[in-house]
């Protein structure tokens, strides 16, 4: 009889003793905050007149735009990251791109990109290079 607390108690020594194997193999996590790259960027985007995503027209022919400008940015392997993720935004057929790229020429490649593409009346190129 006096066995069988014994019994008891060894499924919550092992319990134990697992969780603290798990603790010991988990990486330390860094307490250090990250500031955001573009916080400046979003106060300026604050502004009334800048265009941003929000801003993008819900009709079919701006958004076939826009969709079409992304596939002709997003198909051209000599862009950057960056150069990529550059925000589109068409309204009644002008379209503003807005974001960082790596160079003077990936501004200018994707700003003929937009202006080819069928519906496109103006393109209002405010890329910036990134530094």
């Amino acid at each position: 009889m006096k066995n069988i607390p014994l019994l008891f108690l060894l499924p919550a020594v092992l319990v134990i003793g697992c969780s603290r194997d798990r603790d010991a193999r988990q990486a330390p996590q860094s307490s250090a905050a990250v500031e955001p790259d573009n916080s400046g960027r979003n106060v300026r985007d604050r502004n009334e007149g800048t265009k941003t995503a929000g801003d993008q027209s819900e009709n079919e022919a701006d958004r076939t735009i826009t969709q079409n400008i992304r596939q002709a940015i997003t198909a051209d392997d000599s862009l950057s990251t960056n150069a990529k993720n550059v925000k589109i935004i068409t309204n009644d057929g002008t379209v503003t791109l807005r974001g960082p790229v790596k160079s003077e020429k990936e501004k200018a490649d994707i700003e003929a990109k937009a202006k080819q593409v069928a519906g496109v009346k103006r393109v209002d190129n405010q890329l910036e290079i990134a530094s």
